[in-house]
């Protein structure tokens, strides 16, 4: 039984990734088309709707872990996975099973009769979606793929609207300016519903703001309304729309974590707002414990091991402002990999410098950029480069070749840090952390 039951969770992800041929189409008719004829499953339990460039994941799983704690069944939807495609649809901050996934693709299977078959991501919402209702969760927090206005996610009516922060990103599909981003992402902004955001650029706050009037939704924005400041101990205060929260400890580490934590205490205050009882214990727990793998998590610390996505340009400098205030007295190679729409040039100005060696990998995806390419802008930036086009070849060799107190940062994409997750679990060996 077990095996068959492994066949057909292979057979589903087999089709599901393949859908990935269609590639990006933003719209709702497909995704409402499907939900509709599964019962609407998104308009049965409250949501959190979370947009932006760069946080995402950290704001969306805080906030489920807050929730969580206080005593909610809570639903968590993100992209994209590390190692498994179980990772992206959550109950209770979980990975939902394999029979779960498996009934979830046959139930949207069995309904999609349309004229266009659904993308990935849009199979993958309603599956999330169709489970959250069989789960009868509390909450969901929904992270969206791209974009927000015509992103599949966007058929929920969220008690919340999170806009984390805003640089420019995939222009072919959003837009050539932040303006352009902006108003795409800001698409998500419902009628007299409170928004939350982090964006700072004066033009994109203008159109935020703008939507919102329109929409009539209260607009709350950092710096303004609500803000943070770091204190010597590694705590910060909160200084908020109606709290003044002190000593406060994120679990996740870089600085810019505090300014995602902004974003979820004026959250918390809005939801409280709203009915919740969502206690400063409940809150704190959340900040405190909650993990996001891949993000700047260490795995191992002799040599240490530092993986994190940095998928874009500020992303990258978030890394590289990391390693330049913690691990400068550490020999650094960075193993990277990115993928064809990202600005390259720019990443790779801000994190080489900063990095004794590195080595160019490509990660197992159609969207990756050719080593060659990479290595073609390097050189002006750092002597002592290599390609090693396999993940894992090219980790093997840095743990090699690295001292006890030496540094291997893994980034560029989260399909590296997920290929080398992946690789880490199957070689445990390699792993120091006495």
């Amino acid at each position: 039984m077990k095996m068959t039951s492994n066949k057909s969770y292979d057979r589903c992800l087999e089709t599901l990734y393949s859908l990935r041929r269609y590639g990006i189409i933003l719209g709702l008719d497909v995704i409402q088309n499907i939900l509709r004829k599964l019962g609407n499953p998104q308009n049965n339990f409250k949501t959190i709707h979370v947009a932006g460039t760069n946080g995402k994941g950290s704001v969306a799983s805080t906030l489920s872990t807050i929730l969580l704690h206080a005593g909610f069944r809570v639903g968590l939807y993100t992209s994209p996975h590390l190692v498994r495609f179980n990772e992206r649809i959550c109950i209770n901050n979980h990975p939902v099973s394999d029979e779960n996934i498996v009934t979830a693709y046959e139930a949207v299977k069995a309904v999609h009769l349309g004229s266009r078959d659904p993308t990935f991501f849009e199979f993958s919402t309603a599956m999330a979606f169709y489970e959250f209702g069989r789960h009868n969760v509390d909450w969901a927090v929904v992270e969206t793929g791209m974009g927000g206005r015509l992103d599949a996610t966007n058929v929920i009516s969220p008690d919340l609207v999170i806009i984390t922060n805003i640089s420019l990103e995939h222009k072919l599909h959003l837009g050539k300016t932040i303006s352009d981003i902006t108003r795409e992402k800001g698409g998500i902004i419902k009628k007299g519903i409170p928004v939350v955001t982090g964006v700072t650029q004066k033009h994109a706050v203008s159109v935020l703001k703008s939507i919102a009037e329109s929409q009539s939704a209260p607009f709350f924005c950092f710096k303004n309304m609500f803000r943070v400041r770091k204190n010597s101990d590694a705590t910060f205060n909160y200084y908020g729309i109606d709290h003044v929260w002190r000593h406060l400890h994120t679990g996740l580490i870089g600085g810019h974590q505090v300014d995602n934590a902004a974003l979820i205490l004026a959250a918390c205050e809005l939801l409280n707002k709203n009915g919740l009882n969502l206690t400063l214990s409940n809150i704190k727990y959340g900040l405190e414990r909650n993990k996001w793998p891949g993000r700047l998590e260490i795995v191992s610390t002799t040599p240490l091991i530092l993986l994190d996505g940095a998928h874009n340009f500020i992303a990258a400098r978030y890394l590289a402002k990391y390693l330049s205030e913690n691990l400068s007295q550490r020999h650094i190679t960075l193993i990277i990999g990115i993928l064809d729409d990202k600005p390259y040039k720019a990443m790779l100005k801000d994190l080489l410098p900063v990095c004794k060696k590195a080595i160019f990998a490509r990660p197992k995806i159609d969207r990756a950029l050719a080593p060659e390419k990479l290595y073609a802008v390097a050189g002006k930036m750092l002597s002592d480069i290599r390609i090693i086009p396999d993940v894992d070849k090219a980790i093997m060799h840095a743990v090699e070749n690295a001292s006890p107190d030496d540094a291997i940062c893994i980034a560029g994409s989260l399909y590296v840090v997920g290929e080398a997750k992946e690789f880490f679990e199957k070689r445990p060996d390699l792993l120091d952390n006495e």
